[in-house]
């Protein structure tokens, strides 16, 4: 059969995300310190290469065992550092390398669901998307969770085609849990992942296999992080102790769909006398709760608010990098960037809606209604709707959805992404981790509605 999507292809786009990655990296390495969370993940970084563990040193010289921050991304730098010394720039080369690889895998998945220009198109605009390029000096983990999903996508689409499945499941398993240590929430992509590589019209036992074999690997990367913590922590942590401030952050009474500090007054009373970090933070999630609880109404309104940050607000890599060298880059500089961003975003929503919209599957004039909906709040003040509304679109489809199973696993991390921010608060960061694989969704817009065929040797690779 004709190759509709050839590999080289993903090869030449994933060269030119490489180097629009390379060249952000030459050009802010020395120029964009660590700030904000990205200054936590280098100093844990730097002690774990050191040899000192998943600790913190306090101003007042005591040192204790933390379980704030997971530590994923420390220990994927941690190990650059060990090697070659604890230098930023070797985070911004990981960032790179890892989002030039995530342009690849958005090529191969989008090859599964339509043909060599949607294929394209997916790669080209992860390749070239304004936010995941200038990310690249953060030391942060949206952009690197992204691109974690985007080869954990590649993985379950080889695996959905492999007559001998169970060691690509297990390696599928193994980097979801990495990816969960990365960022906690990223294990509620979990179920979705393993029924795509279980294959299309799987049967029962397949879909049970393909899910255990998933779950369990994950669990075996996961597991001896959670032993360390109820180990070291003064309660047992299944990733983070940040569960609980995350929640009070998003129902504290100054809560505004964002972040807010939880300091001062703030700090409920029955914990100020609580100092253990993983005691303080059940014990923010005993309060959180019970504000919910006392005010459900309130808790519920706030959830527009929380996924307009997520969803609306755009800018997060001109946020960071004015955050970080506030003479190096201006204020203008910072707007210029977030238009570009927004714009760019809007339309990968527009194309991933047509594509949602005309795949095969049921309720076609349903899945067209709502997506025509949908378009419409792209470009209002609400288009955080049409994000809902995509993930909607895509379920609406019933098991005809595996046919495009770009559409699947985009529907998943984006589904997720909205249930996580929902509850806690958003943030315009938090959503560069979906855009790997809305880009994926978007290609599948260049597809007609049969689903295609076999491309090559294997959609995959």
């Amino acid at each position: 059969m004709t190759d509709r999507a050839p590999l080289r292809d993903a090869w030449i786009i994933g060269a030119i995300g490489a180097a629009l990655r390379a060249g952000v990296v030459v050009w802010g390495a020395g120029r964009f310190p660590p700030v904000e969370d990205a200054r936590f993940y280098h100093q844990l970084a730097t002690r774990i290469a050191e040899g000192h563990g998943y600790t913190w040193r306090w101003p007042d010289g005591v040192v204790t065992f933390v379980a704030h921050y997971p530590v994923g991304y420390p220990g994927l730098l941690a190990g650059l550092y060990a090697a070659f010394g604890p230098s930023p720039v070797l985070g911004m080369l990981l960032n790179a390398a890892l989002g030039a690889a995530s342009v690849v895998a958005v090529h191969r998945v989008a090859a599964t669901s339509t043909g060599r220009a949607g294929a394209a198109l997916a790669a080209l605009a992860v390749a070239l998307h304004p936010a995941l390029v200038a990310y690249t000096p953060a030391l942060m983990t949206e952009g690197v969770t992204g691109a974690l999903f985007a080869l954990a996508a590649w993985l379950a689409v080889v695996a959905r085609r492999a007559s001998r499945p169970v060691g690509i499941w297990l390696a599928l398993g193994a980097l979801l849990g990495l990816t969960t240590l990365v960022r906690g929430q990223s294990l509620l992509a979990l179920p979705l992942f393993a029924l795509v590589a279980a294959g299309s019209g799987a049967g029962i036992r397949r879909l049970g296999l393909a899910s255990a074999v998933v779950a369990l690997a994950a669990a075996c990367v996961v597991l001896p992080w959670t032993l360390r913590n109820c180990r070291r922590m003064d309660r047992c942590v299944a990733v983070s102790a940040n569960l609980g401030w995350n929640l009070l952050i998003g129902v504290t009474e100054h809560a505004n769909g964002t972040f807010v500090p939880i300091a001062g007054d703030s700090v409920p009373e029955r914990c100020r006398t609580v100092f253990g970090e993983a005691d303080k933070d059940a014990c923010f999630a005993t309060e959180a709760l019970k504000l919910v609880r006392e005010r459900p109404a309130r808790f519920l309104k706030l959830i527009p608010k929380k996924l307009a940050h997520t969803f609306e607000y755009c800018g997060a890599a001109g946020w960071y990098l004015r955050a970080s060298a506030p003479h190096g880059f201006s204020e203008s500089a910072k707007l210029a960037l977030g238009v570009i961003e927004t714009v760019f975003q809007r339309l990968l929503v527009l194309l991933a809606l047509l594509g949602a919209a005309r795949a095969p599957g049921a309720l076609p004039r349903a899945r067209w209604g709502l997506a025509g909906v949908a378009a419409a709040f792209v470009l209002s003040p609400f288009s955080w709707v049409s994000y809902v509304a995509l993930a909607v679109v895509v379920a609406l489809s019933g098991r005809a959805a595996g046919a495009r199973p770009a559409l699947v696993l985009g529907a998943a991390v984006l589904a997720t992404s909205v249930l996580t921010h929902a509850v806690f608060f958003g943030a315009g960061r938090y959503s560069l981790v979906v855009f790997p694989l809305v880009a994926a969704m978007a290609g599948t817009a260049l597809s007609g509605r049969r689903a295609p065929g076999r491309i090559g040797e294997s959609p995959a690779f």
